[in-house]
C-alpha cells in the first residue's frame, strides 16, 4: 500500500470537497441562504488561490431528499431523480458565487441538461481541472439508489483526486454525536473498516468501501470553522483522517 499523504503535504494538488445541501441553508430550515453560499465560496476561493485543483459535489437535502420522499409514499426512483435535480440547483448557486469571486467554474451534470450545464465527460472534466477551473459535479452518479457521498467518491477516483475533504458541522469523526453527548471522543485517525464496523456515519457504506478499495483518504473537518479548508491544506486545524491504516 502506498504511503498516505497527510494534510499540508504539497503532494495534495487535486482534491474533492464534499458538502451537504444542508450546509447551504445557514440557519434556515430550507433552501439556500445566499450569505452562507458566499462564505463557502470564499473558503473554496482561498484554497484555489493556493494552486490546488478543486472538484466539488454538493448534496441536495436542503431542497429535496429522495429517501424522505420515498418514506412519504413517493416511488423511490422518482424521488431520487428529484433529489438529483436539487443538487444541480445547488451547484448552479455555488458556481454563481465562485464566479463572482473571479474563480472560473464549470457545473458538470451526470444527467444531460445542456442549456444549464455541461454533460459529464471525464476527459473534458480533467482538462477543466488542468486549466485551474473548479468543477462542480451535479446530479449524483445519474442513477437512483446512490447517494451524493458515493458520487463524490466515484468522481474523486475518476478525476485522480488525492483526497476527499468532507465538510460537516463538527471538526472530525466522533464515537457518538458530539451535539448530544458531552463525553463524545474525537478520532485523529480512523480506518475505513472501523468506520464501517462502528457505523461512525462519515459517509454511507458504498462510499467508504469505494474509497477503501482505491486507497483514497477522507478528511473530515468543520465547514463552519472560518479558514478551516485552507488551514488543513496548510497543515493546521482540527480534523479526522479516514485511511487504510492508522
Amino acid at each position: 500500500m502506498a504511503e498516505q499523504n497527510t494534510p499540508g503535504d504539497t503532494r495534495y494538488k487535486r482534491v474533492m470537497l464534499k458538502i451537504s445541501g444542508e450546509a447551504l441553508m445557514g440557519d434556515q430550515g430550507y433552501g439556500l441562504h445566499p450569505p452562507t453560499v458566499q462564505r463557502i465560496a470564499q473558503e473554496v476561493q482561498s484554497v484555489h488561490a493556493m494552486g490546488v485543483e478543486i472538484c466539488m459535489v454538493i448534496g441536495g437535502g436542503n431542497v429535496f431528499r429522495g429517501l424522505q420522499g420515498s418514506a412519504q409514499g413517493m416511488e423511490r426512483t422518482t424521488a431520487d431523480y428529484m433529489g438529483m435535480l436539487a443538487t444541480v440547483m445547488n451547484a448552479l448557486a455555488m458556481q454563481s458565487a465562485l464566479e463572482g469571486l473571479g474563480v472560473f467554474t464549470r457545473v458538470i451534470s451526470a444527467i444531460p441538461m445542456d442549456q444549464v450545464c455541461e454533460p459529464y465527460i471525464r476527459r473534458r472534466a480533467v482538462r477543466h481541472l488542468e486549466k485551474k477551473r473548479v468543477c462542480i459535479f451535479a446530479a449524483g452518479t445519474g442513477n437512483p439508489y446512490f447517494t451524493t457521498d458515493t458520487a463524490a467518491t466515484l468522481r474523486a477516483n475518476e478525476m485522480a483526486c488525492e483526497a476527499i475533504f468532507k465538510g460537516t458541522k463538527v471538526d472530525g469523526v466522533y464515537d457518538k454525536d458530539p451535539m448530544k453527548h458531552a463525553d463524545a471522543k474525537r478520532f485523529d485517525k480512523v480506518t475505513y473498516d472501523e468506520v464501517l464496523a462502528q457505523h461512525l456515519g462519515v459517509m454511507d457504506a458504498s462510499a467508504i468501501a469505494l474509497a477503501r478499495d482505491n486507497n483514497l483518504p477522507i478528511i473530515v473537518f468543520s465547514l463552519d470553522e472560518p479558514g478551516g479548508f485552507k488551514g488543513i491544506l496548510a497543515g493546521e486545524g482540527t480534523y479526522t483522517i479516514v485511511q487504510g491504516k492508522k
